[in-house]
């Protein structure tokens, strides 16, 4: 460890010094920093901000996390990208106090925004956060159809995973009525080409599995990422790495009983029109 690096350390631990505010961890290639705070007195929002310190830093900026049992996981990771954008025009010194502070401002600012829209807050959490499993027949125009979903799970604020191969599956997380409009979406806006290359919608696609997402050990996903794999142990393994395998097991006879009474997967010239 730097010698700049424990000098800061030893500076965030006497600025952060309630219980619980500071902790330090150390990483295979450098140490984490992590700070809890709550915003707004005792009842305020409360923030954990983690700061991975690379052998590097300060010449290279920290990786950083956000997150807050007060707010959307949209809402950190907004906060988040404007942390890193901060982090990337600083100058390379000692930065965490600073970025800590950009990051109080911020929630500060999402207070305001949370007080102002707070009957959508309250009707989400009476909805719950869903996890879902799609399965789609075929993609032709990879590239319009992916940027297309991977788009309205932003707009949406949905997280999820996008798995490209014999089978194409598509994991959403997120509010249930967010996730009934991006079905919506799918069906009704022309996202894919039919075998003469005309723009169509997507009518194959089949629901798997929706579960509240308490009932899949809580785990959520953090973003929406688009994977490809080509086997099934291999998608297997996926769902494992997201401690998916409940729901894995769930819909595991339903990718069975396609691929035996044959399915198309990406790429493929299925004559059927979608």
């Amino acid at each position: 460890m730097s010698e700049a690096i424990l000098d800061e350390v030893s500076v965030l631990s006497s600025i952060y010094c309630g219980p619980g505010e500071f902790q330090l961890l150390h990483a295979q290639d450098g140490i984490l920093v992590q700070i809890n705070s709550t915003i707004g007195g005792e009842r305020g929002l409360n923030l954990s901000l983690s700061f991975h310190l690379h052998d590097r830093y300060p010449s290279c900026p920290p990786d950083i996390s956000v997150s807050s049992t007060s707010l959307f996981r949209s809402q950190c990771h907004n906060i988040r990208q404007k942390l890193l954008e901060k982090a990337a025009s600083l100058p390379p010194e000692p930065m965490v106090h600073q970025l800590v502070e950009c990051a109080q401002q911020q929630f500060v600012e999402v207070t305001k925004a949370y007080r102002g829209g707070r009957e959508e807050v309250e009707e989400r959490n009476k909805q719950g956060e869903w996890t879902v499993v799609l399965l789609l027949d075929h993609i032709r125009a990879k590239n319009r159809y992916v940027g297309l979903l991977e788009r309205w799970t932003q707009q949406l604020q949905l997280t999820g995973r996008m798995f490209l191969g014999p089978c194409i599956l598509v994991v959403l997380q997120g509010a249930r009525a967010d996730i009934k409009e991006f079905c919506r979406l799918l069906k009704t806006v022309k996202v894919d080409v039919d075998s003469s290359g005309k723009k169509c919608k997507e009518r194959m696609m089949k629901v798997l599995i929706e579960t509240p997402l308490s009932s899949t050990c809580g785990h959520s996903l953090q973003d929406f990422v688009v994977k490809h794999y080509v086997s099934l142990s291999e998608l297997t393994t996926a769902f494992q790495e997201l401690h998916l395998t409940e729901i894995y097991q769930q819909i595991l006879p339903s990718l069975s009983n396609w691929q035996q009474t044959g399915y198309h997967g990406e790429g493929s010239l299925n004559p059927k029109d979608s």
